[in-house]
Protein backbone atom coordinates (compact mmCIF):
# COMPACT_ATOMS: atom_id res chain seq x y z
CA UNK A 1 0.00 0.00 0.00
CA UNK A 2 2.88 2.38 0.78
CA UNK A 3 4.35 1.85 -2.71
CA UNK A 4 0.96 2.44 -4.38
CA UNK A 5 0.28 5.60 -2.40
CA UNK A 6 3.81 6.97 -2.89
CA UNK A 7 3.82 6.45 -6.67
CA UNK A 8 0.36 7.96 -7.00
CA UNK A 9 1.28 11.05 -4.95
CA UNK A 10 4.45 11.58 -7.03
CA UNK A 11 2.39 11.25 -10.22
CA UNK A 12 -0.23 13.76 -9.08
CA UNK A 13 2.38 16.28 -7.88
CA UNK A 14 4.08 16.12 -11.31
CA UNK A 15 0.73 16.70 -13.07
CA UNK A 16 -0.06 19.78 -11.00
CA UNK A 17 3.55 20.98 -11.34
CA UNK A 18 3.28 20.88 -15.14
CA UNK A 19 0.09 22.93 -14.89
CA UNK A 20 1.89 25.58 -12.84
CA UNK A 21 4.85 25.54 -15.25
CA UNK A 22 2.52 26.15 -18.23
CA UNK A 23 0.37 28.85 -16.65
CA UNK A 24 2.07 31.77 -18.48
CA UNK A 25 1.09 30.31 -21.85
CA UNK A 26 -2.55 30.04 -20.79
CA UNK A 27 -3.23 33.76 -20.40
CA UNK A 28 -4.78 34.23 -23.87
CA UNK A 29 -7.57 32.32 -25.59
CA UNK A 30 -5.23 31.02 -28.30
CA UNK A 31 -2.76 29.86 -25.65
CA UNK A 32 -5.37 28.37 -23.30
CA UNK A 33 -7.32 26.47 -25.99
CA UNK A 34 -4.68 25.64 -28.64
CA UNK A 35 -1.29 26.11 -27.01
CA UNK A 36 -0.61 28.98 -29.41
CA UNK A 37 -0.93 26.56 -32.39
CA UNK A 38 2.70 25.63 -31.79
CA UNK A 39 2.58 22.15 -30.23
CA UNK A 40 5.12 19.68 -31.67
CA UNK A 41 4.50 16.22 -33.19
CA UNK A 42 5.40 14.14 -30.12
CA UNK A 43 3.18 16.12 -27.75
CA UNK A 44 0.32 16.22 -30.27
CA UNK A 45 0.54 12.51 -31.10
CA UNK A 46 0.58 11.51 -27.45
CA UNK A 47 -2.23 13.99 -26.69
CA UNK A 48 -4.29 12.37 -29.46
CA UNK A 49 -3.59 8.85 -28.20
CA UNK A 50 -4.10 9.49 -24.51
CA UNK A 51 -7.33 11.40 -25.18
CA UNK A 52 -8.48 8.46 -27.31
CA UNK A 53 -7.78 5.69 -24.81
CA UNK A 54 -8.96 6.05 -21.22
CA UNK A 55 -10.45 3.94 -18.45
CA UNK A 56 -13.45 3.54 -20.75
CA UNK A 57 -11.27 1.38 -23.00
CA UNK A 58 -9.13 -0.31 -20.36
CA UNK A 59 -11.93 -1.14 -17.92
CA UNK A 60 -15.26 -0.84 -19.73
CA UNK A 61 -14.60 -1.84 -23.33
CA UNK A 62 -11.76 -4.31 -22.75
CA UNK A 63 -13.83 -6.07 -20.09
CA UNK A 64 -17.18 -6.15 -21.87
CA UNK A 65 -15.98 -6.90 -25.40
CA UNK A 66 -13.20 -9.21 -24.26
CA UNK A 67 -15.87 -11.24 -22.46
CA UNK A 68 -18.20 -11.16 -25.46
CA UNK A 69 -15.75 -11.78 -28.32
CA UNK A 70 -12.72 -13.39 -26.68
CA UNK A 71 -9.34 -12.94 -28.36
CA UNK A 72 -10.99 -11.58 -31.51
CA UNK A 73 -11.64 -8.38 -29.56
CA UNK A 74 -8.00 -7.52 -30.40
CA UNK A 75 -9.35 -6.54 -33.84
CA UNK A 76 -10.97 -3.55 -32.12
CA UNK A 77 -7.53 -2.33 -31.04
CA UNK A 78 -6.13 -2.93 -34.54
CA UNK A 79 -9.06 -0.99 -36.03
CA UNK A 80 -8.43 1.84 -33.58
CA UNK A 81 -4.79 2.03 -34.71
CA UNK A 82 -5.38 1.74 -38.48
CA UNK A 83 -8.67 3.68 -38.84
CA UNK A 84 -8.91 5.76 -35.68
CA UNK A 85 -5.27 6.89 -35.70
CA UNK A 86 -3.45 6.32 -39.02
CA UNK A 87 -6.41 7.10 -41.31
CA UNK A 88 -7.61 9.96 -39.11
CA UNK A 89 -4.21 11.69 -39.30
CA UNK A 90 -3.91 11.08 -43.06
CA UNK A 91 -7.43 12.28 -43.92
CA UNK A 92 -7.84 15.09 -41.41
CA UNK A 93 -4.43 16.18 -40.09
CA UNK A 94 -3.14 18.49 -42.83
CA UNK A 95 -6.49 19.73 -44.15
CA UNK A 96 -7.83 20.50 -40.66
CA UNK A 97 -4.68 22.38 -39.67
CA UNK A 98 -4.61 24.51 -42.84
CA UNK A 99 -8.29 25.36 -43.12
CA UNK A 100 -8.96 26.07 -39.44
CA UNK A 101 -5.93 28.37 -39.34
CA UNK A 102 -7.02 30.04 -42.60
CA UNK A 103 -10.58 30.76 -41.41
CA UNK A 104 -9.36 31.43 -37.84
CA UNK A 105 -11.43 28.63 -36.29
CA UNK A 106 -10.64 27.57 -32.72
CA UNK A 107 -13.30 24.91 -32.12
CA UNK A 108 -15.32 22.44 -34.18
CA UNK A 109 -18.61 24.40 -33.78
CA UNK A 110 -16.67 27.51 -34.85
CA UNK A 111 -15.60 25.59 -37.97
CA UNK A 112 -19.21 24.76 -38.86
CA UNK A 113 -20.33 28.36 -38.33
CA UNK A 114 -17.54 29.88 -40.45
CA UNK A 115 -17.09 27.20 -43.11
CA UNK A 116 -20.83 27.14 -43.89
CA UNK A 117 -21.51 30.83 -43.10
CA UNK A 118 -24.28 29.96 -40.63
CA UNK A 119 -23.92 31.02 -37.00
CA UNK A 120 -26.96 28.91 -36.12
CA UNK A 121 -24.87 25.82 -36.91
CA UNK A 122 -22.17 27.10 -34.58
CA UNK A 123 -24.61 27.53 -31.68
CA UNK A 124 -26.37 24.18 -32.13
CA UNK A 125 -23.07 22.31 -32.59
CA UNK A 126 -21.75 23.79 -29.34
CA UNK A 127 -24.88 22.67 -27.48
CA UNK A 128 -24.62 19.15 -28.94
CA UNK A 129 -20.94 18.96 -27.96
CA UNK A 130 -21.57 20.18 -24.42
CA UNK A 131 -24.53 17.87 -23.76
CA UNK A 132 -23.08 14.67 -25.21
CA UNK A 133 -19.56 15.03 -23.83
CA UNK A 134 -21.08 14.73 -20.35
CA UNK A 135 -21.99 10.99 -20.49
CA UNK A 136 -18.56 10.23 -21.96
CA UNK A 137 -16.88 12.07 -19.09
CA UNK A 138 -19.09 10.26 -16.57
CA UNK A 139 -18.00 6.96 -18.11
CA UNK A 140 -14.34 7.90 -17.72
CA UNK A 141 -14.89 8.80 -14.06
CA UNK A 142 -16.64 5.51 -13.46
CA UNK A 143 -13.89 3.43 -15.06
CA UNK A 144 -10.99 5.04 -13.24
CA UNK A 145 -12.75 4.79 -9.91
CA UNK A 146 -13.36 1.04 -10.30
CA UNK A 147 -9.61 0.53 -10.51
CA UNK A 148 -8.90 2.84 -7.60
CA UNK A 149 -11.47 1.00 -5.54
CA UNK A 150 -9.70 -2.28 -6.33
CA UNK A 151 -6.15 -0.95 -5.83
CA UNK A 152 -6.61 1.23 -2.74
CA UNK A 153 -9.86 -0.06 -1.23
CA UNK A 154 -11.19 3.51 -1.23
CA UNK A 155 -14.97 3.89 -1.72
CA UNK A 156 -15.99 4.68 -5.30
CA UNK A 157 -17.52 8.05 -4.40
CA UNK A 158 -14.29 9.39 -2.87
CA UNK A 159 -12.27 8.24 -5.89
CA UNK A 160 -14.52 10.09 -8.32
CA UNK A 161 -14.38 13.32 -6.35
CA UNK A 162 -10.58 13.23 -5.90
CA UNK A 163 -9.99 12.64 -9.62
CA UNK A 164 -12.32 15.42 -10.68
CA UNK A 165 -10.66 17.97 -8.37
CA UNK A 166 -7.11 17.10 -9.44
CA UNK A 167 -7.95 17.17 -13.15
CA UNK A 168 -9.66 20.54 -12.77
CA UNK A 169 -6.61 22.01 -11.00
CA UNK A 170 -4.01 21.39 -13.70
CA UNK A 171 -6.33 22.16 -16.64
CA UNK A 172 -7.54 25.42 -15.10
CA UNK A 173 -3.99 26.54 -14.31
CA UNK A 174 -2.14 25.50 -17.48
CA UNK A 175 -4.72 25.08 -20.27
CA UNK A 176 -3.94 23.08 -23.42
CA UNK A 177 -0.13 23.22 -23.15
CA UNK A 178 -0.25 21.72 -19.64
CA UNK A 179 -2.67 19.08 -20.91
CA UNK A 180 -0.40 18.17 -23.84
CA UNK A 181 2.75 17.98 -21.69
CA UNK A 182 0.97 15.85 -19.11
CA UNK A 183 -0.43 13.67 -21.91
CA UNK A 184 3.14 12.91 -23.00
CA UNK A 185 4.16 11.84 -19.49
CA UNK A 186 0.94 9.85 -19.09
CA UNK A 187 1.43 8.22 -22.49
CA UNK A 188 4.88 6.90 -21.52
CA UNK A 189 3.35 5.35 -18.39
CA UNK A 190 0.57 3.78 -20.47
CA UNK A 191 3.02 2.20 -22.94
CA UNK A 192 5.14 0.55 -20.25
CA UNK A 193 2.14 -0.27 -18.08
CA UNK A 194 0.08 -2.16 -20.64
CA UNK A 195 3.04 -4.33 -21.70
CA UNK A 196 3.92 -5.19 -18.08
CA UNK A 197 0.32 -6.03 -17.19
CA UNK A 198 -0.18 -8.32 -20.21
CA UNK A 199 3.03 -10.23 -19.39
CA UNK A 200 2.00 -10.61 -15.73
CA UNK A 201 -1.55 -11.80 -16.51
CA UNK A 202 -0.37 -14.35 -19.09
CA UNK A 203 2.31 -15.66 -16.71
CA UNK A 204 -0.38 -16.11 -14.05
CA UNK A 205 -2.27 -18.31 -16.53
CA UNK A 206 0.78 -20.42 -17.38
CA UNK A 207 1.94 -18.49 -20.44
CA UNK A 208 0.39 -17.42 -23.75
CA UNK A 209 -0.03 -20.91 -25.25
CA UNK A 210 -1.64 -22.31 -22.11
CA UNK A 211 -3.95 -19.33 -21.71
CA UNK A 212 -5.15 -19.58 -25.33
CA UNK A 213 -5.67 -23.31 -24.91
CA UNK A 214 -7.83 -22.72 -21.80
CA UNK A 215 -9.84 -20.16 -23.71
CA UNK A 216 -10.40 -22.53 -26.63
CA UNK A 217 -12.03 -25.07 -24.30
CA UNK A 218 -14.77 -22.70 -23.14
CA UNK A 219 -18.26 -23.24 -24.65
CA UNK A 220 -20.05 -20.54 -26.63
CA UNK A 221 -22.90 -18.59 -24.97
CA UNK A 222 -25.17 -19.15 -27.98
CA UNK A 223 -24.39 -22.87 -28.34
CA UNK A 224 -22.94 -24.58 -25.23
CA UNK A 225 -22.02 -27.65 -27.33
CA UNK A 226 -19.54 -25.61 -29.40
CA UNK A 227 -16.07 -24.81 -28.04
CA UNK A 228 -13.29 -22.65 -29.42
CA UNK A 229 -15.21 -19.51 -30.44
CA UNK A 230 -13.45 -17.31 -27.91
CA UNK A 231 -10.02 -18.30 -29.23
CA UNK A 232 -10.91 -18.01 -32.92
CA UNK A 233 -9.87 -15.29 -35.38
CA UNK A 234 -13.24 -13.55 -35.62
CA UNK A 235 -14.96 -14.76 -32.46
CA UNK A 236 -18.52 -15.94 -31.88
CA UNK A 237 -20.18 -12.78 -33.32
CA UNK A 238 -18.22 -11.25 -36.24
CA UNK A 239 -20.95 -8.74 -37.21
CA UNK A 240 -21.30 -7.44 -33.68
CA UNK A 241 -17.51 -7.14 -33.52
CA UNK A 242 -17.54 -5.10 -36.76
CA UNK A 243 -20.02 -2.64 -35.22
CA UNK A 244 -17.70 -2.03 -32.28
CA UNK A 245 -14.71 -1.54 -34.59
CA UNK A 246 -16.65 1.07 -36.60
CA UNK A 247 -17.91 2.95 -33.53
CA UNK A 248 -14.60 3.10 -31.71
CA UNK A 249 -12.46 3.75 -34.80
CA UNK A 250 -14.44 6.08 -37.05
CA UNK A 251 -15.71 8.00 -34.05
CA UNK A 252 -12.40 9.78 -33.46
CA UNK A 253 -12.78 11.70 -36.72
CA UNK A 254 -16.00 13.31 -35.53
CA UNK A 255 -15.23 14.07 -31.89
CA UNK A 256 -14.39 17.71 -31.03
CA UNK A 257 -11.77 16.80 -28.42
CA UNK A 258 -9.91 14.59 -30.92
CA UNK A 259 -10.07 16.76 -34.04
CA UNK A 260 -8.99 19.77 -31.96
CA UNK A 261 -5.51 18.24 -31.66
CA UNK A 262 -4.92 18.98 -35.36
CA UNK A 263 -5.71 22.66 -34.80
CA UNK A 264 -2.73 23.13 -32.51
CA UNK A 265 0.10 21.23 -34.24
CA UNK A 266 2.99 23.35 -35.55
CA UNK A 267 3.27 22.56 -39.29
CA UNK A 268 2.86 19.96 -42.04
CA UNK A 269 6.14 18.17 -41.36
CA UNK A 270 5.07 17.73 -37.74
CA UNK A 271 1.83 16.15 -38.96
CA UNK A 272 3.78 13.49 -40.89
CA UNK A 273 5.84 12.55 -37.84
CA UNK A 274 2.79 12.70 -35.59
CA UNK A 275 0.96 10.24 -37.85
CA UNK A 276 3.60 7.56 -37.31
CA UNK A 277 3.96 8.17 -33.57
CA UNK A 278 0.21 8.17 -32.95
CA UNK A 279 -0.35 4.93 -34.92
CA UNK A 280 2.38 3.02 -33.07
CA UNK A 281 1.03 4.29 -29.76
CA UNK A 282 -2.48 3.08 -30.65
CA UNK A 283 -1.26 -0.37 -31.74
CA UNK A 284 0.46 -0.93 -28.40
CA UNK A 285 -2.11 0.62 -26.05
CA UNK A 286 -5.43 -0.21 -27.75
CA UNK A 287 -4.27 -3.55 -29.12
CA UNK A 288 -2.86 -4.45 -25.72
CA UNK A 289 -6.03 -3.47 -23.82
CA UNK A 290 -8.37 -5.55 -25.95
CA UNK A 291 -5.93 -8.47 -26.15
CA UNK A 292 -5.79 -8.46 -22.35
CA UNK A 293 -9.58 -8.27 -22.07
CA UNK A 294 -9.89 -11.31 -24.34
CA UNK A 295 -8.71 -13.51 -21.45
CA UNK A 296 -11.42 -12.23 -19.10
CA UNK A 297 -13.38 -15.48 -19.23
CA UNK A 298 -10.53 -17.30 -17.53
CA UNK A 299 -11.46 -15.44 -14.34
CA UNK A 300 -14.55 -15.73 -12.14
CA UNK A 301 -17.05 -13.05 -13.20
CA UNK A 302 -18.50 -10.60 -10.71
CA UNK A 303 -22.30 -10.69 -10.58
CA UNK A 304 -24.30 -7.52 -10.01
CA UNK A 305 -26.53 -8.32 -7.03
CA UNK A 306 -29.26 -5.92 -8.14
CA UNK A 307 -29.66 -7.25 -11.70
CA UNK A 308 -28.23 -10.74 -11.41
CA UNK A 309 -26.14 -10.07 -14.53
CA UNK A 310 -22.38 -9.99 -15.05
CA UNK A 311 -20.85 -6.67 -13.98
CA UNK A 312 -18.73 -6.06 -17.09
CA UNK A 313 -16.94 -3.08 -15.53
CA UNK A 314 -15.56 -5.39 -12.85
CA UNK A 315 -14.02 -7.98 -15.20
CA UNK A 316 -10.64 -6.29 -15.71
CA UNK A 317 -10.27 -5.33 -12.02
CA UNK A 318 -10.98 -8.98 -11.16
CA UNK A 319 -8.15 -10.03 -13.51
CA UNK A 320 -5.71 -7.63 -11.90
CA UNK A 321 -6.51 -7.99 -8.20
CA UNK A 322 -4.26 -11.06 -7.82
CA UNK A 323 -1.18 -9.33 -9.27
CA UNK A 324 1.78 -8.31 -7.05
CA UNK A 325 1.40 -4.95 -5.31
CA UNK A 326 4.03 -3.25 -7.45
CA UNK A 327 2.13 -4.22 -10.61
CA UNK A 328 -1.19 -3.09 -9.14
CA UNK A 329 0.49 0.27 -8.45
CA UNK A 330 1.56 0.36 -12.10
CA UNK A 331 -1.98 -0.50 -13.23
CA UNK A 332 -3.43 2.28 -11.10
CA UNK A 333 -0.97 4.75 -12.65
CA UNK A 334 -1.74 3.36 -16.12
CA UNK A 335 -5.49 3.91 -15.77
CA UNK A 336 -4.99 7.19 -13.90
CA UNK A 337 -2.81 8.42 -16.77
CA UNK A 338 -5.25 7.33 -19.45
CA UNK A 339 -8.26 8.78 -17.70
CA UNK A 340 -6.89 12.10 -16.50
CA UNK A 341 -5.63 12.88 -20.00
CA UNK A 342 -9.04 12.14 -21.49
CA UNK A 343 -10.85 14.07 -18.77
CA UNK A 344 -8.58 17.08 -19.31
CA UNK A 345 -9.25 17.02 -23.04
CA UNK A 346 -13.02 16.68 -22.56
CA UNK A 347 -13.43 19.49 -20.05
CA UNK A 348 -11.16 21.83 -22.01
CA UNK A 349 -13.09 21.14 -25.23
CA UNK A 350 -16.45 21.61 -23.57
CA UNK A 351 -15.59 24.84 -21.76
CA UNK A 352 -13.92 26.43 -24.79
CA UNK A 353 -16.87 25.49 -26.99
CA UNK A 354 -19.40 27.01 -24.61
CA UNK A 355 -17.34 30.19 -24.15
CA UNK A 356 -16.31 30.87 -27.74
CA UNK A 357 -19.40 29.58 -29.54
CA UNK A 358 -22.25 30.48 -27.19
CA UNK A 359 -21.23 33.27 -24.80
CA UNK A 360 -18.73 35.17 -27.01
CA UNK A 361 -19.60 34.63 -30.65
CA UNK A 362 -17.15 36.84 -32.52
CA UNK A 363 -18.42 38.19 -35.83
CA UNK A 364 -15.76 37.05 -38.27
CA UNK A 365 -15.22 37.93 -41.89
CA UNK A 366 -14.59 35.24 -44.45
CA UNK A 367 -11.00 34.96 -45.76
CA UNK A 368 -10.23 37.86 -48.07
CA UNK A 369 -12.98 40.12 -46.76
CA UNK A 370 -12.30 43.37 -44.91
CA UNK A 371 -13.54 43.52 -41.32
CA UNK A 372 -15.79 46.41 -40.39
CA UNK A 373 -14.19 48.45 -37.63
CA UNK A 374 -11.49 47.45 -35.17
CA UNK A 375 -11.32 47.05 -31.43
CA UNK A 376 -8.87 48.99 -29.31
CA UNK A 377 -5.93 46.78 -28.24
CA UNK A 378 -6.56 47.40 -24.54
CA UNK A 379 -10.21 46.46 -24.83
CA UNK A 380 -9.35 43.39 -26.92
CA UNK A 381 -6.88 42.24 -24.27
CA UNK A 382 -9.50 42.64 -21.53
CA UNK A 383 -11.99 40.61 -23.58
CA UNK A 384 -9.39 37.87 -24.10
CA UNK A 385 -8.70 37.66 -20.36
CA UNK A 386 -12.43 37.58 -19.62
CA UNK A 387 -12.91 34.69 -22.05
CA UNK A 388 -10.18 32.69 -20.33
CA UNK A 389 -11.77 33.32 -16.92
CA UNK A 390 -15.17 32.16 -18.17
CA UNK A 391 -13.61 29.02 -19.66
CA UNK A 392 -12.05 28.22 -16.31
CA UNK A 393 -15.39 28.68 -14.54
CA UNK A 394 -17.12 26.45 -17.09
CA UNK A 395 -14.50 23.74 -16.58
CA UNK A 396 -15.64 23.54 -12.96
CA UNK A 397 -19.30 23.56 -14.02
CA UNK A 398 -18.77 20.78 -16.56
CA UNK A 399 -16.85 18.61 -14.09
CA UNK A 400 -19.56 19.01 -11.43
CA UNK A 401 -22.33 17.89 -13.82
CA UNK A 402 -20.30 14.89 -15.01
CA UNK A 403 -19.47 14.08 -11.41
CA UNK A 404 -23.15 13.95 -10.45
CA UNK A 405 -23.84 11.48 -13.27
CA UNK A 406 -20.78 9.40 -12.39
CA UNK A 407 -21.94 9.09 -8.77
CA UNK A 408 -25.14 7.46 -10.04
CA UNK A 409 -24.25 6.01 -13.46
CA UNK A 410 -27.32 4.85 -15.41
CA UNK A 411 -25.67 1.98 -17.31
CA UNK A 412 -22.42 0.23 -18.17
CA UNK A 413 -19.41 2.31 -19.17
CA UNK A 414 -19.55 0.97 -22.73
CA UNK A 415 -23.16 2.10 -23.16
CA UNK A 416 -22.37 5.58 -21.81
CA UNK A 417 -19.61 5.92 -24.36
CA UNK A 418 -21.78 4.45 -27.12
CA UNK A 419 -24.47 7.10 -26.56
CA UNK A 420 -21.91 9.90 -26.47
CA UNK A 421 -19.82 8.84 -29.47
CA UNK A 422 -22.91 7.91 -31.50
CA UNK A 423 -24.56 11.32 -31.12
CA UNK A 424 -21.40 13.41 -31.49
CA UNK A 425 -19.74 11.57 -34.37
CA UNK A 426 -23.11 10.82 -36.00
CA UNK A 427 -23.81 14.56 -36.13
CA UNK A 428 -20.30 15.91 -36.81
CA UNK A 429 -18.21 13.30 -38.67
CA UNK A 430 -19.70 13.49 -42.18
CA UNK A 431 -20.16 17.29 -42.46
CA UNK A 432 -16.73 18.00 -40.95
CA UNK A 433 -14.80 15.56 -43.14
CA UNK A 434 -16.72 16.34 -46.32
CA UNK A 435 -16.50 20.06 -45.51
CA UNK A 436 -12.71 19.80 -45.70
CA UNK A 437 -12.73 18.05 -49.09
CA UNK A 438 -15.91 18.87 -51.00
CA UNK A 439 -16.88 22.41 -51.98
CA UNK A 440 -20.46 21.31 -52.64
CA UNK A 441 -21.57 20.66 -49.04
CA UNK A 442 -24.52 22.92 -48.19
CA UNK A 443 -25.58 24.39 -44.82
CA UNK A 444 -28.89 22.50 -45.11
CA UNK A 445 -26.97 19.21 -45.40
CA UNK A 446 -25.08 20.00 -42.18
CA UNK A 447 -28.39 20.71 -40.40
CA UNK A 448 -29.79 17.44 -41.72
CA UNK A 449 -26.81 15.48 -40.40
CA UNK A 450 -27.12 17.12 -36.97
CA UNK A 451 -30.75 16.00 -36.84
CA UNK A 452 -29.83 12.52 -38.10
CA UNK A 453 -27.00 11.81 -35.64
CA UNK A 454 -28.58 13.24 -32.51
CA UNK A 455 -32.12 12.17 -33.45
CA UNK A 456 -31.26 8.53 -34.07
CA UNK A 457 -29.25 8.24 -30.84
CA UNK A 458 -31.85 9.98 -28.65
CA UNK A 459 -34.88 8.18 -30.14
CA UNK A 460 -33.13 4.83 -29.72
CA UNK A 461 -32.28 5.69 -26.09
CA UNK A 462 -35.84 6.86 -25.27
CA UNK A 463 -37.28 3.72 -26.87
CA UNK A 464 -35.28 1.54 -24.48
CA UNK A 465 -32.38 0.84 -26.89
CA UNK A 466 -34.06 -1.58 -29.35
CA UNK A 467 -30.80 -1.17 -31.29
CA UNK A 468 -27.75 -1.78 -29.15
CA UNK A 469 -26.20 1.66 -28.40
CA UNK A 470 -22.90 0.47 -29.90
CA UNK A 471 -24.49 -0.58 -33.20
CA UNK A 472 -26.73 2.48 -33.18
CA UNK A 473 -23.67 4.71 -32.90
CA UNK A 474 -21.99 2.94 -35.83
CA UNK A 475 -25.15 3.35 -37.96
CA UNK A 476 -25.35 7.06 -37.06
CA UNK A 477 -21.74 7.66 -38.16
CA UNK A 478 -21.89 5.78 -41.47
CA UNK A 479 -25.39 7.04 -42.28
CA UNK A 480 -24.26 10.65 -42.01
CA UNK A 481 -22.32 10.46 -45.28
CA UNK A 482 -25.26 9.62 -47.57
CA UNK A 483 -27.39 12.15 -45.64
CA UNK A 484 -24.92 15.00 -46.31
CA UNK A 485 -24.37 13.94 -49.93
CA UNK A 486 -28.06 13.60 -50.85
CA UNK A 487 -29.23 16.77 -49.11
CA UNK A 488 -26.36 18.74 -50.66
CA UNK A 489 -27.49 17.69 -54.14
CA UNK A 490 -30.95 19.20 -53.70
CA UNK A 491 -30.43 22.28 -51.52
CA UNK A 492 -29.12 25.80 -52.07
CA UNK A 493 -25.36 26.05 -52.63
CA UNK A 494 -23.06 28.48 -50.86
CA UNK A 495 -21.68 31.45 -52.85
CA UNK A 496 -18.92 30.04 -55.05
CA UNK A 497 -16.55 32.96 -54.41
CA UNK A 498 -16.66 32.52 -50.63
CA UNK A 499 -16.07 28.76 -50.87
CA UNK A 500 -13.13 29.23 -53.26
CA UNK A 501 -11.51 31.68 -50.83
CA UNK A 502 -11.77 29.13 -48.01
CA UNK A 503 -10.17 26.39 -50.13
CA UNK A 504 -7.27 28.62 -51.19
CA UNK A 505 -5.36 27.44 -48.13
CA UNK A 506 -4.72 24.07 -49.81
CA UNK A 507 -2.99 25.67 -52.80
CA UNK A 508 -0.18 27.24 -50.78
Amino acid sequence: MFIKVLLTIIFLVVMVGVGIYSRKQASSVEGFVLGGRAVGPWLTAFAFGTSYFSAVVFVGYAGQFGWKYGLSSAWIGIGNAVIGSLLAWILLGRRTKLMTQHIESRTMPDFFGTRFADQGLRVVASVIAFVFLIPYTAGVYSGISRLFEMGFEIPYEYCVIIMSVLTAVYVIIGGYKATAMNDFIQGIIMLFGIVAVIVAVLNAQGGLVTAVDKLSQLPSDADPTQNGGFASWFGPDPWGLLGVVILTSLGTMGLPQMVGKFYSITDESAIKRGTIISTIFAFIVAGGCYFLGGFGRLYEPVINEATGKIAFDSIVPAMLVTLPNILIALVVLLVLSASMSTLASLVLTSSSTMTLDLIYRDKKSLPGEVEEGTIDDTIAEKIERRKVVIMRVLIVFFIVISLLIALNPPTFIAQLMGISWGALAGAFLAPFMLGLYWKGVTPAAVWACFVWGVGLTVVNMLAGNPINPINCGAIAMLGGFPVVWLVSLFTKKMPQTAVEKMFECYKK
